[in-house]
């Protein structure tokens, strides 16, 4: 690699350094302890010196210095990690350099020709090179270091990397910590101690910040069972941050693939960088604070004041631009903030250059002042570019002028424009009675703030605003409230027309969701007027045909028809459609899918709040997974399926205001409020009661919805003995009491339980795929763990540094155990190559595209874990008869395969898996029901095998026998086997002869014709082959072949060395790619 010139004073002090080569202007010299001789005492030191500083000394053992032979300072131009790759950059400069440098006449201009020539390869190489870093230089000698020393591919992408203590038992190691797109590295050597450990981000369950009496503050990472703690990191939070992000960058990716396609900005796993990662998590949590599109992205962040008109001061905070959004969030503890879209913005105007100040104004005769902005001027440019206004300060153009509006889609007929509450239960203005005359001072509570705070999609976000919301929203203002608190009026504003031409699309359609949806209609909220009509089922059942039309890899999950009637209660038919996508695609982020994650990541996140906050509850329920069984509907359905409806939509006031946050908080606060009783509570089955009769208790008495709606008042008949509950002063009493709950705390305890949940559930995938293979195979359950690990590892490896693996598309973790994880043939051939006992199939050999065809039992292009397994064992466990028979069948179609038709099949393989859509599940019940109708195999019903293939059967039976201690008589006994059935073969043809031409004709299937040219022509090798048993009696004669495949073989050590290298093979594949 070639360095940056850096000035030398001593070319070779405390002779660390030995010269291998030298001439007038270079040097090339090896670092003492590498190489021949070792270097003793002295390489000791020096291999320690070397990890521990961070110089050029350490980033590799060889380097090449410039000097003229008139001054006495050296300067270091190329370093190497191997004598070919110095050897390469010293016969350049040889060629090259050395020539040129004769026709200048000082030292002087040779050495800046010298550093001018090293100067622009680096340039040329920077290029091409992935490496955006702020300091280029000291990240490529990273990157060497980091290729040198973990023999990973050179696809890997390094992010980073920090200099930390790792340790090991109570020893600290201090070393290199490098963190690349699918690792975690380190590497220490002191002493001649070598401390090298490599973590795949997949194989992690636990990564969180620690600290103990030792270790006053570390990173501990959980994996393999083992812990790791690294400590004494400069950046800490930084480290961990960057730790974070990747671990869960590789979860989506590998594990959880809904939730990656949703995020192009990290498709690429050759280009992620530490810059990028650090803007992508701070998009991310700007998104989330102001409830924005998923496409949106942070692009500016400026500080400033803003007037507040009602508290008629200026508050800090932070101004925040993405494409579509201005934003503001104060810093100064008064929990304002605004969201203003770039569509509301009319004009925007700088009253003078000296205050640093700008005017918004926002459509509505609204306008914001913004102050003591550093960047006012690009400020104001990003803003006036960003909605179209020209530049000059008396520009005062009405909205339309400003920009041209997309002209709005008439609704269709068929969808409903109002909510479903105004059909059903329209409010009677004159009735007087307390509950309405409450409901009234609501709303006169709400138009008062409005008027101070704004309305609409520009209104002002304070504590006021929260305050009301615990308090209850007024009926009429509730779809209103819960469309501009969650964001959804962007998303229907930015889309007209778009839910109209989905229900077009959608309606008539027949899939999976779509039978679902049908089977659960009726069982939303039967007890509501609403949902035993025709409009109502419609509305629902237009709304979630069309979501999942829209998002297929969602499509319909339970508890999405009983979220989806109660926003159909308060909003219009498009609005409620809007409101489920927020709820869905950001609210609550892999709630809905197939293995409900995000409900299981919030429920692990909610135990760890009881531990904090319900110590009491703890001592006395050690084991806390009961509240998470029963809190998972409280979770999916925000309460809706636990409280009556008029007390369930205060919950989704809150909700739709603070998010996942208010529903912890209500959990928390009904496991306090019933304490005393939990406590007390013999077993689960009672304490589940207890819960079911409080919720049953809970009322809502300043509803004005009639008795025919409320739910409690049927519920609650002939259950006045338990006391009742109001939800306000429930709602009231938890943020009262774990209202101090920060969001990014709790977003930050779901990243940390994240990776625990998914590891949970990929062990429970390995547990069940294990006991269904244990039954066929003769492997015990330990060697199927580690085989399992290996084989869901190569699958990853094919995944690590790409985008298009065959077998990353086609993972699905809604498909049976055994389907999750497949290999293709490279994966396969690598991995097989690895772990077969005799080492006679290589992974670039023809037999292992024998192997693999026969396996692959549905030819569909993919071997699941159960037909890798079953091929092993048949070879390390099975008898004779049947080694002999998988070899048989090997030479055999569809396993066997002529060279010349390699590549052929080897194309159509990948066509044919490229060419696979969504799963057929018919086809998977039709091929599940042929194997369980499937008779076994005999050796009778094996077919013949021709002349070209046993000349191929024998020679594989060479090559399993090459290398074994009685390698010569077992090559003997494969010829004396070979001789003998050739001269069975030819007794029994001579036997044939004298029958009549009729009958041979029949028996060998060819007409007079072909039979007559066939005698003029030499004898074709079809004419004679061997059946398996003939091979097997043969074979049987044999006791030295015999014993060779009866001799016990363990599989046990064969996984050892794979572990050490599965890595390894690919890094040398990789190399092997390139240098062709």
């Amino acid at each position: 690699m070639w360095l940056k010139p850096d000035e030398i004073l001593l070319k070779n002090a405390f002779k660390l350094w030995v010269t291998e080569k030298d001439n007038e202007y270079f040097v090339l010299q090896r670092r003492r302890g590498y190489g021949e001789g070792g270097g003793g005492l002295t390489g000791l030191l020096v291999g320690t010196l070397d990890t521990v500083l961070d110089s050029t000394s350490k980033v590799a053992p060889y380097r090449i210095l410039h000097h003229t032979p008139d001054s006495q300072v050296y300067w270091s131009v190329a370093c190497g990690v191997t004598r070919e790759e110095i050897f390469q950059h010293w016969e350049w400069l040889q060629q090259n350099i050395m020539r040129t440098l004769s026709v200048f006449d000082s030292s002087e201009d040779i050495t800046s020709f010298v550093q001018g020539k090293i100067r622009g390869l680096i340039a040329e190489e920077g290029k091409t090179s992935l490496v955006l870093e702020d300091d280029p230089e000291k990240f490529r000698e990273a990157l060497l270091r980091f290729e040198k020393w973990f023999e990973i591919p050179t696809e890997e992408k390094l992010v980073t990397y920090y200099s930390c203590s790792y340790w090991k038992g109570k020893v600290p190691c201090q070393g290199w910590l490098y963190l690349s797109t699918n690792f975690l590295c380190f590497y220490s050597y002191f002493l001649g101690a070598e401390v090298k450990l490599v973590i795949s981000w997949e194989e992690i369950w636990r990564l969180e910040k620690t600290s103990n009496v030792i270790l006053t503050e570390s990173i501990h990472v959980l994996a393999h069972g083992e812990d790791h703690y690294f400590s004494m990191l400069l950046h800490l939070n930084e480290t961990f941050s960057i730790m974070e992000q990747l671990a869960d960058y590789s979860i989506k990716r590998l594990f959880d693939k809904e939730a990656f396609e949703r995020e192009p900005a990290l498709s690429d796993p050759l280009q992620i960088t530490k810059r990028g990662l650090e803007a992508h998590a701070k998009s991310q949590q700007f998104r989330t604070f102001f409830r924005l599109p998923k496409e949106e992205n942070l692009l500016e962040v400026h500080e400033g004041f803003l007037w507040v008109p009602f508290s008629h001061f200026n508050t800090l905070g932070k101004i925040c631009l993405s494409e579509n959004y201005l934003c503001f969030a104060s810093q100064d503890g008064s929990q304002c903030h605004i969201i203003i879209p770039m569509r509301e913005v009319v004009n925007v105007e700088k009253p003078d250059s000296g205050s640093r100040a700008l005017t918004v104004f926002v459509r509505g005769k609204k306008a914001l002042r913004f102050s003591e902005v550093r960047d006012f001027q690009r400020l104001a440019n990003t803003i006036r570019s960003r909605c179209g206004i020209s530049a000059s300060p008396q520009h005062s153009a009405s909205p339309e002028v400003t920009r041209s509006h997309v002209p709005l889609r008439p609704f269709s007929k068929a969808v409903s424009t109002e909510a479903l509450m105004t059909v059903f239960h329209p409010q009677d203005v004159e009735n007087l009675d307390p509950k309405m005359l409450k409901e009234k001072m609501k709303e006169q509570s709400w138009d008062i703030h409005f008027s101070e705070y704004g309305r609409g999609t520009s209104m002002f976000f304070t504590r006021k605003t929260r305050d009301l919301i615990v308090r209850g929203v007024p009926e009429s203002l509730r779809g209103e409230l819960w469309m501009l608190f969650s964001g959804a009026v962007n998303d229907m504003a930015t889309h007209p027309g778009y839910y109209t031409e989905l229900v077009e699309l959608s309606l008539g359609t027949s899939t999976l969701a779509t039978d679902e949806i049908e089977r659960d209609l009726h069982r939303s909220l039967p007890e509501h007027p609403a949902f035993q009509s025709d409009t109502g089922i419609s509305a629902l059942r237009r709304v979630l045909t069309a979501y999942a039309y829209r998002n297929p890899k969602i499509g319909y999950c339970q508890a999405m028809n009983i979220l989806t009637s109660v926003l159909l209660l308060y909003a219009k038919e498009e609005e409620a459609f809007w409101l489920l996508v927020a709820v869905c695609e950001r609210m609550l982020p892999d709630y809905f899918n197939r293995r409900i994650i995000g409900a299981l990541v919030d429920q692990a996140v909610f135990e760890d709040l009881i531990r904090e906050n319900l110590p009491q509850l703890v001592e006395h329920m050690t084991d806390l997974s009961f509240f998470s069984s029963v809190s998972l509907s409280w979770f999916l359905t925000l309460f809706i399926s636990v409280l009556p409806i008029e007390s369930a939509v205060n919950v989704v006031d809150c909700f739709f205001f603070d998010g996942i946050k208010s529903i912890l908080q209500l959990g928390l606060a009904v496991l306090d409020y019933n304490m005393d009783a939990l406590i007390s509570c013999s077993d689960d089955a009672e304490a589940v009661t207890i819960l079911n009769k409080f919720f049953d208790s809970v009322t809502n008495r300043d509803s004005p919805l009639p008795p025919t709606v409320q739910q409690a008042l049927v519920s609650n008949n002939g259950k006045a003995s338990h006391v009742g509950v109001d939800i306000s002063e429930l709602i009231r009493e938890a943020y009262e009491k774990y209202g101090s709950i920060r969001s990014e705390e709790v977003e930050s305890s779901r990243k940390r339980n994240k990776l625990y949940v998914i590891q949970t559930l990929e062990d429970t995938t390995k547990q069940n795929v294990i006991r269904v293979v244990s039954q066929d195979v003769r492997f015990n359950i330990t060697q199927l763990d580690e085989l399992y690990n290996l084989f869901k590892r190569q699958h990853f490896l094919s995944c690590y540094w790409t985008m298009k693996s065959p077998a990353l598309l086609h993972h699905d973790p809604s498909l049976a155990y055994l389907e999750q994880y497949q290999l293709g043939f490279q994966q396969f051939s690598e991995l097989f190559s690895l772990l077969e006992p005799w080492a006679f199939c290589t992974y670039k050999s023809n037999l292992s595209l024998w192997v693999f065809r026969l396996i692959d039992e549905n030819q569909d292009g993919l071997i699941n874990f159960k037909e890798f397994c079953c091929a092993l064992d048949t070879l390390y466990s099975s008898s004779f008869t049947n080694k002999l028979k998988f070899l048989f069948k090997l030479h055999l179609p569809p396993g066997y395969c002529d060279t010349s038709l390699l590549k052929m099949v080897l194309v159509l393989y990948f066509v044919e898996l490229s060419g696979r859509g969504r799963i057929d599940l018919q086809a998977y019940l039709k091929q599940w029901q042929n194997e369980i109708l499937k008779k076994e195999e005999t050796i009778k019903d094996l077919p013949r095998i021709n002349q070209t293939q046993f000349i191929q059967f024998s020679k594989t039976l060479y090559n399993i026998f090459h290398g074994a201690p009685e390698e010569e008589s077992l090559y003997r006994a494969v010829a004396h086997v070979t001789s003998l059935l050739l001269r069975m073969e030819e007794v029994g043809r001579r036997l044939q002869e004298p029958s009549s031409p009729s009958e041979s004709e029949k028996a060998a299937g060819t007409s007079p014709a072909e039979d007559s040219s066939t005698e003029q022509g030499p004898v074709t090798p079809e004419k004679w082959s061997f059946s398996f048993e003939q091979v097997l009696a043969s074979l049987l004669n044999e006791p030295t072949i015999v014993d060779f495949f009866d001799r016990p073989l363990n599989i046990q050590t064969k996984l050892g060395l794979a572990r050490v290298a599965q890595l390894k093979l690919k890094a040398d594949k990789g190399k092997d790619s390139k240098g062709n």
